[in-house]
């Protein structure tokens, strides 16, 4: 066997060990012309799930010896299994608080979205809510003090008894957080049915003509037809408190929502940095990957979906890695 065929024996050999030894995670190694070896484990918030699966498919193209284990579900889980170390990185679709700092937290952001209102196309009210929007008060009034429980509150229509039947989520969630934080409380104060996971809440609001809840962009827009998924409506949020939908105000389409989100007239929250959490400061496979995401992985930001992040706040971002 020649040197280079010596080589690509030794290399392949190394990597299936990495593969087959389940334990070994979030290593390096500088072998067959530097290729990177190992396997990454992350887990956590659905708003991030499609990006980080485009992001790994596109990372092992460059670097076939990586493997990825990812799973959603839920904000919360990727935070709690990123600090228990039982994932190497956590997705949280929410701001990171100081205890979580305090527990050994590192974070960075690596993309924006934000959380939208969803009703199921069937809603009998549909044609007044497109052309009035919902207020924030309004919104207030129906997922956290209870105040407001028919459709006829929300269009005046005193004749409309229908009642509204709110979904939230059950699990810990940066979508319910974000939510929750965008009309002044926590995501414990939010009333309505709990339903597990952003598809699950999706097809809930999809299965009641009287269903009304919450979804981030990913998973309220067709990827394919760039249309709400098929199913539901997203609710015009009335910002100016005008009365009506502005144009500005309407998502009809994924363009239109993410070009409400990147120009800032959508309200912030609910749109919401995506960040990924590590235990102490990511080395070795695992910062490898995140510098990846925060400077060629930006690319394929945008043709997901995703909205990305502004130059200055990405040079903030990998000046953390150092």
């Amino acid at each position: 066997m020649d040197l280079s065929g010596l080589r690509r024996f030794l290399l392949v050999m190394v990597a299936l060990a990495f593969f087959a030894g389940g334990c070994i995670r979030s290593e390096t190694a500088a072998i067959g012309g530097g290729d990177l070896v190992g396997t990454i484990t992350i887990s956590g918030a659905w708003a991030l799930y499609p990006m980080v699966i485009r992001w790994s498919e596109e990372f092992q193209k460059i670097h076939p010896y990586v493997a990825f284990d990812i799973s959603a579900g839920g904000a919360g889980k990727g935070m709690t299994d990123a600090l228990a170390g039982a994932a190497d990185i956590g997705m949280v679709s929410r701001e990171i608080y100081p205890e979580e700092v305090e527990r050994g937290a590192f974070w960075v952001s690596v993309t924006k979205d934000a959380v939208f209102l969803t009703v199921d196309e069937n809603n009998p009210v549909w044609d007044v809510l497109h052309k009035q929007g919902i207020k924030k008060q309004t919104l207030i009034d129906i997922f956290i003090t209870g105040e407001v429980v028919t459709w006829g509150q929300v269009t005046g229509d005193s004749d409309n008894s229908y009642y509204i039947h709110v979904f939230t989520r059950s699990d810990s969630c940066g979508a319910a957080a974000t939510w929750a934080k965008y009309l002044g409380g926590a995501q414990e104060d939010l009333l309505g049915v709990g339903v597990y996971g952003d598809p699950g809440l999706l097809l809930a609001v999809d299965s009641d003509p009287l269903g009304m809840g919450y979804n981030n962009l990913n998973y309220a827009f067709d990827m394919d037809t760039g249309l709400p998924v098929p199913g539901v409506h997203i609710v015009p949020l009335d910002v100016n408190e005008n009365g009506q939908a502005d144009p500005d105000e309407i998502y009809d389409t994924k363009v239109q929502a993410v070009e409400a989100v990147a120009s800032g007239r959508y309200p912030s929250p609910p749109t919401r940095d995506l960040n990924f959490v590590t235990l102490g400061q990511p080395m070795g496979l695992m910062k490898a990957f995140i510098e990846w995401v925060l400077t060629d992985g930006q690319g394929y930001v945008s043709e997901v979906g995703y909205i990305p992040l502004q130059e200055d706040m990405l040079s903030e971002e990998l000046s953390k890695l150092d």
